[in-house]
């Protein structure tokens, strides 16, 4: 009975623990999804002549189009965040796998407020 007992906690640990990549895996390519759409803004505003004025309207303009589409996460609030981002880690090897997104944005305020 004993050894059932092991059998069956062994088995629970084995799902927890596959559980828990399972989500990490998931949070890591949320988290480098936004990163890439932080650079896809960042890199198409540097296109345009007046920076601050167009980058406003691109936001502002994408916002409207792919919040209805595909929901709060991509408000005008949250697409600023998302080009702050790349902006804060521009390098994509830099991005570290254990890390979601809310680790990277408490790292970003904390760099924001040193």
């Amino acid at each position: 009975m004993e050894l059932k007992n092991e059998l069956i906690n062994q088995i629970h640990l084995i799902i927890a623990n596959s559980k828990e990549r399972a989500i990490r895996s998931v949070d890591s390519e949320r988290a480098f999804m936004y990163w890439q759409i932080g650079k896809a803004i960042f890199e198409e505003q540097q296109l345009g002549k007046e920076r601050a004025k167009y980058g406003e309207f691109l936001i502002k303009s994408l916002s409207k189009e792919l919040e209805p589409q595909l929901g709060k996460g991509f408000s005008l609030r949250q697409l600023e965040r998302y080009r702050q981002f790349y902006r804060v880690f521009p390098i994509a090897s830099a991005l570290r796998t254990q890390f979601n997104w809310t680790h990277y944005n408490i790292e970003k305020l904390n760099k924001e407020n040193a």
